[in-house]
């Protein structure tokens, strides 16, 4: 028997018949088969025969083939990849010269546009990607269209560019597309630069060293952002969007001294925030969503990261989440608590924070590895009405487990 095939094929019928209404017994004996042998199924000890995947498909209301269809690697990502190939076209295959100018104007309009519905909308990920192709397009065209014009004019559109490509790259990473994310940042870092605008160029390194760490590389995230806040050091004194960008800069480097064991520099660094982010109030800087609610969120995410779920879960409990004004930020700090219950195999108030996710930003428990992971936790370790609460939610929401 292939274990693993029949590991895979277990979870998968697990899942699915936690997700339905139906008993136990009455699925076995509507697909003709004994509760012992589902039992076993579900667990990856029998690999079961084509007609029994099918007689279980069926009664499941499900096709065999989405039996099947996670068998392949237990990673594979039901994100939707047209989206993510989409903008990579648009990155790397430059539209004809003879286009019609684009409106600059109109272009800015656009892109803040979509900020807004990125950090705002429930549903920003059906909105924006079947639109920010075009926008890329656009904004690749405007640059080419302005190499020539006066230097405020190409600074303008440089900047836009900038602004444009930050967006992309937390749009890319959501849709799987880490290749997409980190051509972004580095897109956005050239522009900056370009630009000559010391802002948006920290914005852009704060974005690339959000690519890192989310691709696992805590120690290069780090550098990117430790260099960054150092060099916007000198802007920092008295300009208070620049004194964001630099506390957001040293947020990250936080979380990625976190993440490779450092809690302690983590710890102090989020104490070193905090004076600044009094100093600037609630902030959103180029996206960057810098104040004191952001960086009380960090602290939780810091403790969550180092495995003290006892003293994170009792920093969250006096944070008011919903003064971020980042859908995003709301988000990552349900799952961080959400995390640290999992720590703790309190798996009934996990699920809750899950919920509030769910109600909070459906889409994302869809687009999140760390919404995934945690429903396949629950799912697997949870007793038997939180697990099939668990696989329900995945089920509604259409994330992989």
């Amino acid at each position: 028997m292939d274990e693993q095939l029949a590991a895979t094929i277990g979870d998968r019928v697990r899942v699915r018949c936690l997700a339905s209404r139906l008993p136990k017994t009455v699925i076995a004996g509507l697909a003709g088969i004994t509760p012992d042998y589902l039992y076993q199924i579900e667990r990856g000890l029998k690999l079961p025969t084509v007609t029994v995947l099918k007689q279980l498909a069926e009664v499941l209301n499900v096709s065999a083939d989405e039996l099947l269809s996670s068998t392949s690697t237990r990673k594979t990502s039901t994100r939707p990849e047209p989206a993510g190939d989409a903008l990579y076209r648009a990155f790397t295959r430059p539209t004809a010269s003879d286009a019609i100018p684009v409106d600059l104007k109109a272009l800015r309009r656009n892109v803040l546009d979509a900020w807004q519905i990125w950090q705002t909308s429930a549903t920003r990920y059906s909105q924006l990607a079947p639109e920010l192709p075009a926008l890329v397009i656009e904004a690749e065209q405007a640059l080419r269209d302005r190499a020539n014009d006066s230097a405020a004019d190409q600074r303008e559109v440089q900047c836009c560019a900038a602004d444009l490509y930050a967006l992309l790259r937390s749009v890319a990473k959501r849709l799987g597309r880490v290749d997409v994310s980190l051509l972004a940042a580095d897109r956005a870092i050239r522009a900056g630069e370009n630009a000559d605008d010391p802002l948006r160029l920290a914005m852009a390194q704060w974005n690339l060293a959000q690519v890192l760490l989310a691709d696992g590389e805590a120690e290069g995230a780090e550098d990117v952002a430790m260099q960054a806040a150092e060099a916007l050091g000198a802007w920092a004194d008295n300009d208070l969007d620049a004194i964001a960008l630099r506390g957001a800069l040293l947020l990250v480097g936080s979380i990625a001294a976190a993440r490779r064991g450092d809690v302690w520099r983590a710890r102090e660094r989020v104490q070193t925030v905090e004076p600044l982010a009094k100093q600037t109030g609630e902030r959103n800087t180029l996206w960057t969503v810098f104040g004191p609610t952001n960086v009380a969120m960090h602290a939780v995410s810091v403790e969550v990261e180092a495995g003290a779920a006892v003293d994170g879960l009792r920093l969250a409990e006096r944070i008011d989440h919903g003064r971020s004004p980042s859908i995003e930020r709301r988000v990552a700090f349900l799952l961080d608590q959400a995390k640290g219950q999992v720590q703790r195999r309190d798996y009934g108030s996990a699920l809750v924070m899950l919920s509030a996710t769910e109600r909070e930003a459906p889409e994302d428990l869809r687009h999140r590895p760390a919404a995934h992971q945690l429903l396949g936790t629950l799912v697997q370790r949870a007793r038997r009405s939180v697990a099939t609460e668990a696989a329900r939610l995945a089920t509604r929401v259409g994330a992989p487990l």
